[in-house]
């Protein structure tokens, strides 16, 4: 019984201390996850508290469970369109990007620890995948807003590069321990990682996704039949021999991206269990190394990732991505920068353990280190790298909340609540806002009584709108009630002037004077930036012509809607 309580006293403790500590991450600047993994070692068997802990399978056990539940919660925040900017690249990546990545840092590995060619290439195949984890946190918590085409790459590029690793990782400890596979038998295990993860994670999604929309539950339990199917197809595809990672988040890729009120029921309860999963993953991890251990491999460690963060990452994206792709040197800097690593190569470090392989602690150490360095080092620039690869856009203006009202099935009536916070309102009658076709206001809240809007009431700084419209009119209404800090910000980065998309070049060109080839002149300004970016736009493309420097503000879908110019 004792057992039991001290048990709940100090997981709850750390989960409650890691929680708190995200305050100061914040504050500091230091990644989050390299809190969980230190707080994890403080709370050790070399730490404060003392906690024994060598339970190696448990943690295996638990890493894996953790991971799927992170992934499918990535998979439930990916909107399918980014795919139309950022699959191709994030393949390749995830594919020959970790063979390039691993091959690179395991010849270094080879020298600087004196080890076999294959034991070597174990050490780069254990921390050649970029961490889900990681990344998903990352790039949401840390207040970074980057364009389309880079965050897209790096989210699904994290999400589908584990079963390579996964591959290599197996493949080396199988030669290591003498269990050696023919090359075929070789080919088909790669195949059924990739071909059995795709079928069963997209089949299983999309039938997941029909019956959860299908069903009229209590709202608590949708997102515990989300994560009952997903483990589901995690656990059936593992047992046939296939990725169960990249199995579930495309099971949650297809939930996500199928319109209906479970999503708003789902998503939030998710969102806290992949927080407990990062936290509680990190903490097991954490307790596993000691820090003695870690020492004694700490300088050569140190130079492995090094090499990775400097040499192997930047090479594996010139060679798989700017060849073939339509990536700026600028994006092509921030993709080689933010490889980061995380739980992944710690759990994958834990195989050669659990297969008995030689040396197993020096995999397991030298993984850590590589972590600890890539989260500190990498990790702690990402805003800073952002923007000076400028690669970052301004937050836009969203509601502060939102939901939708469940009256049709299919591009639902929302919910949208502005506070007024433009300047350029104060005093302006209701009747005067330039609102979108169909959306109306339906309350007026002013020092936090409730006042019935009609078209002669008159708007005050501070008054909270909430506005009944669609998806569709967000633009409209974002840039109506944006405020005027948001608003300087946006007009720095985009112009001060913006155009409509279906503006005609020719008639652009009469007014600032511009010289336009023939084809030009029948062109769009939508279409003409969209062929100067290369095709493929996303918002933040900018180009120079005609001492004019042109920024694409908003699009919808594939098309431009609106283009910024700053005239030099």
């Amino acid at each position: 019984m004792d057992t039991i309580n001290t048990l709940f006293l100090l997981s709850g403790f750390l989960i409650a201390l890691s929680v708190v500590a995200s305050r100061i991450s914040s504050m500091v600047g230091l990644p989050l996850l390299l809190i969980f993994l230190g707080l994890g070692m403080l709370a050790g068997e070399e730490g404060i508290l003392g906690i024994q802990f060598d339970d190696y399978s448990l943690a295996f056990l638990i890493g894996h469970l953790a991971l799927a539940m992170i992934l499918l919660d990535g998979g439930l925040r990916t909107r399918l369109k980014t795919f139309r900017v950022g699959f191709k690249p994030a393949l390749s990546l995830a594919t020959l990007g970790v063979f390039v990545t691993s091959g690179v840092v395991g010849l270094f590995a080879m020298w600087v620890f004196d080890l076999t060619l294959v034991q070597g290439l174990l050490v780069g195949a254990i921390v050649g995948s970029t961490d889900a984890a990681a990344v998903f946190s990352m790039l949401s918590g840390r207040g970074v807003h980057l364009n389309e085409r880079v965050s897209a790459t790096l989210e699904i590029e994290s999400g589908t590069n584990d079963p390579m690793a996964i591959f290599l990782t197996l493949l080396l400890v199988e030669l290591l321990v003498g269990d050696i596979r023919g090359p075929l038998e070789t080919l088909m295990f790669m195949a059924l990682q990739f071909g059995l993860a795709t079928l069963i994670g997209l089949g299983g999604g999309w039938l997941s996704a029909k019956l959860l929309r299908w069903l009229d539950l209590a709202p608590g339990l949708y997102s515990l039949l989300a994560l009952g199917l997903g483990f589901c197809v995690f656990g059936m595809t593992s047992f046939l021999g296939g990725s169960g990672f990249l199995a579930i988040y495309l099971t949650g890729l297809m939930i996500g991206n199928q319109p209906g009120r479970h999503l708003n029921f789902i998503l939030p309860v998710h969102d806290g269990l992949a927080w407990l999963s990062q936290i509680g993953l990190f903490l097991i991890l954490g307790l596993l190394v000691n820090p003695s251990g870690l020492l004694e491999f700490a300088l050569p460690a140190s130079l492995v990732a090094l090499v990775l963060i400097f040499v192997a990452r930047p090479l594996a994206v010139l060679i798989t991505v700017k060849p073939f792709f339509r990536f700026r040197w600028r994006e092509i800097g921030f993709l080689s920068w933010v490889g980061l690593r995380g739980a992944v190569p710690i759990v994958l470090a834990i195989f050669p353990v659990i297969g008995g392989v030689e040396n197993a602690a020096l995999y397991f150490n030298v993984a850590f280190a590589v972590v600890l360095l890539s989260l500190l080092i990498q990790g702690g620039t990402l805003p800073l790298m952002a923007r000076w690869t400028k690669v970052e856009i301004p937050v836009g203006v969203t509601p502060n909340h939102r939901g939708p009202l469940g009256i049709l099935p299919e591009n639902d009536y929302e919910m949208f609540v502005y506070n007024v916070d433009n300047q350029d309102l104060d005093d302006v009658p209701i009747r005067l806002l330039r609102f979108p076709s169909g959306a109306v206001i339906s309350a007026l809240f002013r020092q936090h009584a409730m006042l019935h809007p009609k078209g002669s009431t008159r708007l005050k700084p501070g008054d909270v709108i909430c506005v009944i419209g669609r998806s569709g009119d967000l633009p409209a209404l974002n840039r109506l009630f944006s405020g005027d800090a948001k608003l300087k910000r946006e007009r720095a980065f985009f112009g001060t002037f913006t155009f409509d998309g279906d503006a005609l070049m020719k008639d652009i060109a009469s007014v600032y004077g511009l010289t336009l080839s023939p084809g030009e002149s029948d062109m769009t300004l939508a279409e003409f930036v969209s062929l100067r970016v290369g095709g493929h736009p996303v918002v933040g493309d900018d180009i120079d012509w005609h001492g004019i420097h042109w920024v694409i503000s908003e699009m919808d879908g594939n098309r431009v809607t609106r283009v910024g110019l700053r005239l030099y």
